[in-house]
């Protein structure tokens, strides 16, 4: 299993915006091939800064999955 670890960060104001977003592209995430779980956490000492974590069954589904990212 493969643990993919993001640190996001956002522009000042744009929080709900992203976190609006982010529940559309985690649908998106969760229907990707050897998905297994995913996790956002808001980071408590810097507010515009947010942790993604994504559970995958292998580094083939991360990386062939993981080329079709857009920015927020």
């Amino acid at each position: 299993m493969i643990l993919e670890v993001a640190v996001l960060n956002i522009r000042a104001g744009k929080a709900d915006e992203f976190e609006k977003a982010f529940s559309e592209a985690g649908i998106l995430i969760s229907s990707a091939k050897g998905y297994q779980w995913h996790q956002l956490q808001k980071c408590i000492e810097k507010p515009l800064q947010y942790l993604l974590l994504v559970q995958w069954n292998t580094l083939q589904d991360h990386t062939e999955g993981s080329g079709n990212h857009r920015s927020i």
